[in-house]
């Protein structure tokens, strides 16, 4: 099952495999269900404008209007971000490396406790081919691509899509304390295209590429897979939940494995492709 959010003349609207869903339902509703149910009522949910159903009045019907309008990101304005750090061998090499502070980063890589920080709140977020951004105050920036968990309401993992965490490396290495400067801005977090419902074990190795195109020429690719990660999903998840409460619904960066070279930082009109198993995300910088 494959869930997109489009921007239609009537507002945002939910497709399920390019067939629109009604305009009542949205991913609040849908992530504060048991994933079974959710995926029960999914495939029954009607097409046409419906007042709001219970469950059981759900289970009845098929999608047949195909989704033609362009894409948002697929969150809603006030789902959150989050994003785990160092939870692959080359980031935590990159980290020590741009800074002065290097054992904070051997430390959270060995340690139990992961590294998690707040990234973004949905409307903040860029979807596919929308711009993302590079900070004015910093000389050093590079995208990051993560595999991204789609978490429900009870605090499991229902399916994963394609993250970019935009971070600017020279704030960051300067002092580990402006970390949030570093990675939370605007235009420095992307989701897309769209959600792969999908159980946990489902993902434990998918294929991560990166490619940077400048003026229609690559300048940067690097591949990784998921299980190149250190943490397991399950255990960042339940570090995640573990005294917050999402009812409905949250998405987690899983940190990258793919680190550019020193030498390079992102500029305006580089173009960042990455792909997560199936799915493609694709964002043109802007200054």
């Amino acid at each position: 099952m494959y869930l997109t959010r489009h921007q239609t003349p009537e507002g945002p609207r939910l497709a399920l495999d390019g067939a629109y869903l009604p305009q009542f339902v949205d991913l609040k509703m849908l992530l504060a269900l048991p994933f079974a149910t959710m995926q029960e009522v999914l495939q029954k949910l009607p097409v046409t404008e419906t007042p709001a159903l219970s469950t059981s009045a759900l289970l009845s019907v098929d999608c047949v209007e195909v989704a033609v309008h362009p894409l948002l990101p697929p969150l809603e304005p006030m789902h959150e971000v989050w994003a785990a750090g160092v939870t692959y061998r080359r980031s935590r090499e990159a980290r020590e490396h741009e800074s002065d502070v290097k054992d904070v980063y051997e430390k959270v890589y060995s340690a139990e406790r992961p590294e998690l920080f707040f990234k973004a709140i949905g409307w903040r977020v860029a979807g596919h081919k929308m711009p993302i951004r590079i900070r004015r105050d910093s000389g050093w920036n590079v995208p990051e691509p993560e595999l991204t968990l789609v978490i429900n309401g009870r605090q499991k993992i229902v399916g994963f899509c394609v993250g970019n965490d935009v971070s600017s490396r020279d704030i960051e290495g300067a002092n580990p304390l402006y970390l949030p400067q570093a990675k939370i801005y605007n235009g420095s977090c992307a989701l897309g295209p769209g959600i792969v419902l999908t159980e946990a074990d489902q993902l434990l190795d998918l294929a991560i590429q990166m490619d940077i195109m400048r003026a229609g020429e690559v300048v940067y690719q690097g591949e990784t897979r998921s299980s190149q990660m250190k943490r397991t999903l399950s255990e960042l998840v339940d570090y995640l939940t573990k005294e917050m409460d999402f009812p409905y619904g949250v998405f987690l960066m899983t940190g990258t494995g793919i680190v550019p070279t020193d030498e390079f930082s992102l500029q305006p009109g580089d173009v960042v492709r990455i792909t997560v198993g199936s799915l493609q995300l694709e964002n043109t910088v802007h200054g």
